[in-house]
């Protein structure tokens, strides 16, 4: 461990006394104790280096070079929207500037009997037992299978929690509209910190789909999230989450999922923006019959670095796996992609497929990729596939013999090999939104 790690030089550690009055005036009355709790955890790691196991290929040091601060009272106009890809989609919409819930920004529809979608300090007395009985609970890999977990970020994040989001659908109940989480920093000075946290709860046989969307108006920041879903049996969730923050921004998120019985979860998980973009993606599969989906497209341009680390414990028998994580460098960008499937003794019959493929447009662009399989029983299907390269001569001359200039059969197979993952996504127009992101950006 860097001796620097466990001296008062860490920013966050330094600057916590100062900010915990203001943190305390939000959110419910019980995040003050896991606050104090959280900054102590933290506190015996800090920042991470290379020499970390789980950061090895990615470097962190601009959250010690870059002096960044809460942005607490910006201002977003609702016009300023039209400038996201996601910004004016029809969806009910919760909305934070820097962190802090901007309900000019937001929805104020009336929600469907017994359905809550807000912020936790606003959602009904009847809620709060059960926002209690689940938050912090489910960010956790304590005693599960592995000694690489690492829960830093997450701890981080709570330290500084503030307000946090809030998805609770009834059993048997589908939220037809879909539910757009918004992250939006703007702040034309200072390197802006924000800690994002939503909880998402799904009662027995109930649906939604959940867009998280990051974005940055104006400046730069440092954006550390952390999302908690739990589905109850037979619940089904299609959870899209979208990053294109500006490209000296730094992101570092984490997403923990615990599913029951017959539960079928969803991630698409699109990565554009970020210099430095990190994604944990964790899944904890605690019942029989359950399906777990984890897409990704990442694009990577300059000298961006995205980092992409998935976990799936299989811990009940019977259930699917499937994993599809694309990722297109150019230039000197770096991309990174960890996989691990954990199949405990007891997940006989356990399918689990994983998928990780890589374009490379330049040769100075960099891809490490690491696949892990830790297999406990004795009846399961586990495979899993990495391959890197560039694009198909064959596709090019094909493309290029039918009047089609070089750059834009380039650009086109190139979409194709992205837009695959998109393709997934079951909410038409962020599909389309978010296809159209996609080939401006390799334009």
């Amino acid at each position: 461990m860097n001796s620097l790690l466990n001296t008062p030089t860490d920013p966050f550690v330094d600057g916590y006394a100062a900010i915990k009055p203001l943190l305390d005036i939000e959110g419910l009355p019980f995040f003050s104790s896991l606050r104090e709790q959280a900054i102590r955890s933290y506190q015996e790691f800090g920042i991470p280096t290379r020499r970390d196991e789980e950061f090895k290929y990615t470097s962190l040091r601009a959250l010690q070079e870059k002096k960044f601060k809460f942005g607490f009272g910006a201002n977003v106009d609702r016009e300023d929207l039209v400038n996201f890809t996601l910004g004016l989609i029809e969806a009910f919409t919760v909305s934070f500037v820097n962190g802090q819930y901007a309900p000019e920004l937001s929805s104020h529809d009336h929600l469907p009997k017994g359905t809550y979608v807000g912020t936790a300090s606003e959602a009904p007395t009847e809620l709060h037992g059960a926002i209690e009985a689940q938050f912090g609970k489910i960010a956790s890999l304590q005693g599960r299978l592995g000694s690489t977990n690492d829960e830093r970020f997450v701890a981080l994040n709570t330290a500084y929690l503030g307000e946090a989001a809030v998805v609770y659908i009834p059993k048997g109940k589908t939220f037809g509209q879909p539910i757009h989480l918004q992250y939006i920093t703007s702040d034309v000075s200072n390197g802006t910190y924000s800690t994002p946290r939503v909880l998402i709860i799904l009662e027995e046989n109930a649906e939604a789909k959940v867009i998280e969307s990051f974005v940055t108006l104006k400046g730069f920041g440092f954006t550390c999230p952390v999302t908690e879903v739990r589905l109850a049996a037979s619940a089904r969730l299609e959870h899209t989450r979208y990053q294109d923050e500006s490209l000296d921004s730094t992101h570092v998120s984490n997403t923990y999922i615990y599913q029951e019985t017959k539960s079928i979860y969803t991630s698409n998980n699109i990565n554009f923006g970020g210099e430095v973009a990190r994604n944990d993606i964790n899944a904890f599969v605690d019942g029989e019959y359950c399906e777990t989906w984890l897409n990704s497209a990442n694009v990577g341009l300059g000298n961006q670095v995205i980092d992409n680390h998935t976990r799936i414990d299989h811990a009940k028998p019977n259930c699917q796996s499937f994993e599809v994580y694309k990722t297109i460098l150019k230039d000197k960008a770096e991309g990174v992609f960890n996989g691990k499937i954990f199949v405990y003794e007891d997940a006989q019959k356990t399918d689990a497929k994983q998928t990780n493929q890589a374009i490379l447009l330049s040769p100075t662009a960099t891809m490490n990729t690491k696949p892990q399989l830790e297999i406990f029983a004795d009846d399961v299907k586990c495979t899993h596939g990495a391959t890197i390269g560039q694009l198909s001569e064959d596709a090019l001359f094909y493309l290029r013999a039918r009047g089609v200039e070089k750059s834009r059969a380039e650009s086109l197979l190139v979409y194709a090999f992205a837009a695959e993952v998109l393709e997934k996504i079951q909410v038409p127009a962020v599909k389309d939104a978010l296809e159209a992101r996609l080939f401006d950006k390799l334009a």
